[in-house]
């Protein structure tokens, strides 16, 4: 890594940590959401240096759809415990059960959508007002349109028109009794920044990130891990081939690509040569309409 890219991380690290602080300065009941995946484990990682010695201002919090990764919430469990900071996961089958919500139907059933419903319970029964979350602006378009300071209303609603102007890093925090804000520290980051920040810092990761082999069905040229979550039919085409993860889902909605990168630097040399992005390659929810990830953004997803 260049001297100039060492530098560049320095500050992509020193904004992050800032916006954190100013989270921890502004806010009264903040949360990190904090799933096991790469971005959110960064997350993790810059709160260590914004914080330690003493302990985060916020809990970590995980909204499980119940289709998950073994391996990331195995490895959310053990960073949290490593970490000493305290975890707390809230099922979506519960907020089904109790709110009576429709489960999908279909081949790639997804709960993805329905997080939005426990993550606003969650809310509520903590009063948090403002949740820390890892989205990133290279990662679909609608993630361009947040501010790092992006503020919903009582109803946890975005509205992409109504931003707050952020000049000269000034963050503006003030909200009405039962607003929200989700703060995005690394916003400004792109995944090759975030894997070479990993790579820098030697931050350990979930093993799905790295090349193993893995029963997949092919389908409509991508690869989705077989699972429980997902309908076969006699027709599908299953195979077991050598693959990674760039992004961490649902196992109904993420899909792998086929890959030998079983190291740090092999993973940076593959994204350096990738121009598609990772939710563009691997997100099977964002194909639904061109708008998929703003709609549910707009009724208070992540």
């Amino acid at each position: 890594m260049s001297r100039y890219y060492s530098d560049y991380l320095d500050q992509l690290e020193s904004e992050a940590i800032h916006i954190m602080r100013e989270v921890a300065g502004q806010f009264e009941r903040p949360a990190l959401l904090f799933s096991g995946g790469k971005d959110s484990i960064t997350l993790v990682y810059l709160a260590l240096k914004a914080f330690r010695p003493g302990p985060f201002p916020f809990p970590l919090v995980h909204i499980d759809t119940g289709h998950n990764f073994p391996e990331a919430l195995q490895f959310r469990d053990e960073l949290a415990q490593r970490i000493g900071e305290r975890l707390i996961v809230r099922q979506v089958a519960d907020t089904i059960q109790r709110q009576h919500l429709t489960e999908p139907k279909g081949k790639f059933a997804s709960r993805n959508a329905l997080q939005t419903y426990t993550l606003l319970e969650t809310i509520e029964e903590f009063e948090f007002d403002c949740c820390i979350g890892g989205a990133r602006r290279d990662e679909e378009k609608a993630r361009a349109k947040e501010r790092v300071f992006s503020v919903r209303n009582e109803f946890g609603e975005w509205d992409p028109k109504s931003q707050r102007p952020e000049l000269w890093s000034t963050y503006n925090g003030k909200i009405q009794k039962g607003e929200n804000v989700r703060v995005f520290p690394i916003s400004n980051w792109t995944e090759l920044d975030v894997w070479n920040y990993i790579r820098r810092e030697n931050i350990p990761l979930p093993s799905i990130y790295f090349s193993h082999e893995r029963e997949v069905l092919v389908h409509e040229d991508q690869l989705i891990a077989v699972s429980d979550f997902i309908q076969l039919e006699p027709t599908d085409v299953i195979e077991t081939r050598k693959v990674r993860y760039r992004t961490v889902g649902d196992m109904t909605c993420t899909a792998a690509v086929e890959s030998q990168a079983s190291t740090l630097d092999e993973v940076v040399n593959e994204i350096i040569a990738t121009r598609i992005s990772e939710r563009g390659e691997t997100r099977i929810d964002d194909r639904v309409t061109e708008a998929a990830m703003e709609d549910r953004k707009k009724n208070g997803y992540f």
